[in-house]
């Protein structure tokens, strides 16, 4: 200490506060993280006991025709698809000659398109399928009165249109225009019929599929049920039955685990005023909800992001999420949509967007917080949507509860020392580091009941001027 302040110190007429605070006791406050966020999906997600640790989802029978994506290497400039992605063509779905989906592959050619350029034109010849490798494209048809229509929008991996390769002489019934600069991969019908000539089990393949999608089909893809109404009489009823699935989806419960270490003599000697093993316990277990809801998002096997029906995708028209956007999402789930779910940047560009446009969203209560709202579905946030590098992200909306035949969370309540409903706190004992081992649990998963239970808008940018 410097002279200069000796001399202040011993000018002082009263106790310095830092001294006196060697004396009192500090007042505490509990361990914080920054990392506990409001968890709105553990709490809307209603939960369903599952004794057995699986849950078998049992639905009406479909013909599943295909409906995937595809996916493309790139070298340079130059893009092809990937050959076994082909079988994700409703066409071509469960073929699995390697080599004559190659054979295919090599006859796709690349185009590129700019902004505004047409690919393809109502009312010319249909004659290829064409494959969106980068970019946007709507699709567009006609109103009543003769106005220009938006039917879709397609975007990276979507496709159009595999008909065209089943039949001759048919004409496009719509317009593919470039929204943004588009890469397309594009195979002519003549190039397609030529490899087929050359392979018998893909000839077979393709009249197996035909014979598939001539059976009758209710507009969900579902086997139709048969039945009548508005007769006079005495005809004759149709017969019918209600056919299922004959190998349902099954959802085994995940795990998320820690082993909490815990020095023997740090739980002895400073547990006053608060108890650590008490505290180390509550961020442990607090850590393991975020990624349990993190999960429950991003899980490729069941994690809701990744198990939305490809037909429940959908794409904004410009990049922000905007007011037209969220409505065509809730087209996607229009039965009782019970929340979307956004990353609170997303909602963020929502506001902007609304902002434009002089529109103001109201906002509902739930349990005493005050929640954005569009039509009446509130809004909720959620961190553990990503954020892509291009700074895009989705948007989800669902409908939720076993009754709605909706989006429910799996769990099994009960499970030994569980401190929380499938979230359990064991002892392992204490090694020969007198270090305390607990082993801290939590078994869930996530169940998507019927496809249109799920929507998700993606392509979402964000911060957009």
């Amino acid at each position: 200490m410097s002279n200069d302040l000796k001399k202040f110190d011993d000018n002082n007429q009263s106790l310095g506060t830092q001294a006196a605070r060697q004396l009192a006791t500090t007042t505490k406050s509990e361990p914080q993280m920054q990392g506990i966020s409001s968890r709105w999906l553990l709490k809307l997600l209603p939960w369903v006991q599952v004794s057995g640790g699986t849950y078998r989802v049992n639905r009406r029978m479909t013909y599943a025709v295909g409906d995937g994506r595809v996916t493309f290497t790139s070298t340079g400039a130059k893009v092809q698809v990937i050959p076994q992605e082909l079988g994700e063509l409703p066409l071509l779905r469960g073929y699995e000659d390697v080599d004559a989906l190659t054979a295919l592959a090599n006859r796709f050619v690349q185009k590129e398109y700019k902004a505004g350029e047409v690919i393809t034109e109502a009312g010319k010849e249909a004659d290829s399928i064409v494959l969106i490798a980068h970019g946007k494209v709507n699709r567009i048809g006609t109103g009543k009165y003769g106005e220009p229509l938006v039917l879709e929008t397609l975007a990276d991996g979507d496709h159009y249109s595999y008909q065209a390769l089943l039949e001759s002489q048919d004409y496009w019934q719509f317009t593919a225009k470039a929204v943004t600069p588009v890469i397309a991969l594009i195979l002519q019908q003549s190039a397609f019929e030529a490899v087929v000539a050359q392979v018998p089990s893909l000839q077979k393949h393709i009249e197996d599929f035909k014979a598939r999608s001539r059976k009758k089909q209710d507009t969900s893809g579902q086997k139709a049920i048969e039945l009548a109404a508005g007769h006079h009489g005495e005809p004759v009823l149709p017969g019918t039955y209600v056919d299922y699935e004959t190998h349902p989806r099954e959802y085994e419960l995940a795990v998320a685990q820690t082993v909490l270490q815990i020095h023997t003599r740090v739980a002895d000697l400073f547990n006053d005023p608060m108890n650590q093993t008490q505290q180390q316990l509550r961020l442990t277990v607090e850590a393991l909800k975020e990624r349990k809801e993190h999960e429950l998002i991003n899980n490729r096997e069941f994690g809701l992001l990744h198990n939305a029906d490809l037909k429940q995708r959908i794409h904004t028209r410009s990049g922000a999420p905007t007011p037209d956007d969220m409505d065509e999402l809730l087209a996607t789930v229009w039965k009782e949509p019970s929340f979307f779910l956004a990353h609170p940047r997303a909602i963020a560009a929502f506001g902007q967007e609304c902002n434009k446009r002089g529109i103001y969203p109201t906002s509902i209560d739930m349990n005493g917080n005050m929640i954005p709202a569009w039509r009446g579905i509130p809004i909720v946030s959620c961190n553990k949507l990503p954020i892509s590098e291009s700074r895009t992200t989705s948007i989800m909306l669902m409908r939720v509860g076993e009754k709605n035949q909706g989006v429910v969370g799996l769990h099994q309540a009960g499970i030994p020392d569980e401190i929380e409903p499938s979230l359990n706190v064991r002892f392992m004992g204490i090694n020969e580091k007198a270090i305390m081992n607990y082993l801290v649990t939590a078994y869930f998963s996530a169940a998507v009941l019927t496809p249109d239970a799920l929507g998700i808008l993606e392509s979402v940018e964000l911060g957009r001027s």
